[in-house]
């Protein structure tokens, strides 16, 4: 297929303007992140605990950190509904777990009310954060700093245009409806059996992906009081849930997706081209996962679109994670160090690829600050920058108009769990819905 540029996003330049503006901002930013990074004789030879939903930073890029500031780090990768467990297994029992982990945008509210994490306020200039970091306002709760932003991540569509043109389509979907036919031209034409990925296992990437189909619908799951939108059959929540449980059941999702989570999903569905499309990934896996050629077999093939709607392109809503410092940390003055340092925008650069694959954080979307997504844009090297750049700034939504409620890990479980079953026939997408909207008058009650 040919593709012009502006059909299919995939490569971009930004203006010398553009960049010399937010270089600056780099350097601004990354001089106020370093001002405090001086070695500490408090904290020579401390090595502290690090646990994140993502792969550790290069050998490289720890000894660095080690060299420059004294701190060793013990860095744990762990499976993100793992982690969730053990943070909220640890701080209930009042147990040291890790100086450093992972503060999702979900679990801010449950963090607020449950004083899990200490505040960062006296760390960071929390009045500053904004003008660098779009996605900030996630993670501020009644002027608590829960965590630092760790990247800036949006909910994403994106195809394998070299799988679209063998099927013969040669315009990219803007609404749902042609966006499904392509699916199943796809399938017909025999160019991928099934052709589209949903991560099916009961876990956290079925719910965002339902979030992101239901605003692709027309609409949210919950109000600005929490109160459930989804109930009736004439809603987007529920059209959503029913296309998804249809999707499985008609076989335009791999029968096996019942049991992959999200990344599962990425790297053995999309990254294998046994799929050619997902409708909810996260931004910036083009450059952590399918471009990587010792992991992909699709590499220079996926690109993202503009996610589709009911009339045209839908929101892209938004899902970054963040990181912070648990109250039972027992080295918290390196643990602001190490945050300060994963949050300079060089780093935040090399981790979403803007130094190749060697440096990159696989599944790692894209840096949390303007200045680091400059220098991502700059680079050249990650297809696709400068376009979800600006999806960040300017097209991306929360996914809860208030935030995430401070139950929202039961509203998920149950989100997820219904879905799931309803994908395996266990229950109909009916009794699904009203599962989940019984869960939400029990949480609010």
């Amino acid at each position: 297929m040919t593709k012009p540029t502006h059909i299919f996003l995939r490569t971009a330049a930004v203006s010398g303007v553009a960049g010399a503006l937010l270089v600056t901002g780099f350097t601004q930013a990354s001089s106020a992140a370093t001002t405090s990074s001086a070695q500490s004789a408090a904290m020579q030879h401390v090595t502290i605990n690090v646990a994140i939903a993502y792969p550790a930073p290069s050998k490289a890029a720890l000894a660095a950190f080690t060299k420059s500031t004294g701190i060793s780090v013990n860095y744990s990768y762990i499976q993100w509904d793992n982690l969730q467990t053990k943070i909220a297994a640890a701080a209930e029992a009042h147990t040291y777990f890790a100086d450093v982990t992972d503060v999702d945008w979900s679990k801010v509210g449950e963090y607020y009310e449950t004083k899990w994490f200490m505040p960062l306020n006296k760390y960071f200039n929390v009045a500053s954060l904004p003008a660098q970091y779009p996605q900030v306002d996630s993670f501020i709760r009644d002027g608590e700093l829960i965590g630092m932003p760790s990247d800036a991540s949006l909910l994403v569509t994106d195809v394998n245009t070299k799988d679209f043109a063998k099927a013969g389509i040669t315009k990219t979907p803007t609404t749902f409806a042609q966006y499904q036919a392509d699916l199943k031209q796809v399938q017909s034409k025999g160019v991928v059996a099934h052709p589209l990925d949903i991560p099916f296992a009961a876990a956290e990437g079925l719910s965002t992906y339902w979030y992101e189909m239901t605003a692709a619908f027309g609409g949210g799951v919950l109000s600005s009081s929490y109160t459930p939108e989804f109930t009736s059959p004439s809603s987007p929540g529920y059209k959503a849930m029913t296309w998804m449980v249809d999707a499985y059941k008609d076989g335009l999702v791999p029968k096996g997706n019942l049991a992959l989570d999200d990344y599962q999903g990425f790297s053995d569905d999309q990254a294998e081209n046994l799929t050619a499309s997902v409708f909810s990934d996260y931004s910036g896996d083009i450059g952590t996962v399918y471009d990587v050629p010792s992991s992909s077999k699709v590499v220079g093939d996926i690109d993202y679109i503009p996610t589709p709607g009911v009339s045209g392109p839908a929101p892209n809503l938004a899902n970054p994670d963040g990181i912070g410092i648990p109250v039972t940390a027992k080295h918290v003055s390196a643990a602001v160090e190490f945050i300060k340092w994963y949050d300079e925008s060089t780093n935040q650069a090399a981790f979403a690829g803007a130094n190749g694959p060697a440096s990159s954080i696989n599944g790692f979307p894209l840096p949390a600050n303007n200045s680091g997504l400059a220098l991502l844009v700059s680079s050249g090297k990650v297809p696709g920058a400068a376009e979800l750049a600006a999806l960040t700034k300017d097209h991306s939504r929360a996914i809860f108009p208030a935030g995430a409620p401070p139950w929202y890990p039961a509203f998920s479980n149950a989100v997820y769990t219904n879905l799931h079953s309803a994908a395996a026939g266990q229950e109909s997408v009916a009794s699904a819905i009203s599962a989940i909207a019984s869960q939400v008058s029990s949480l609010q009650g």
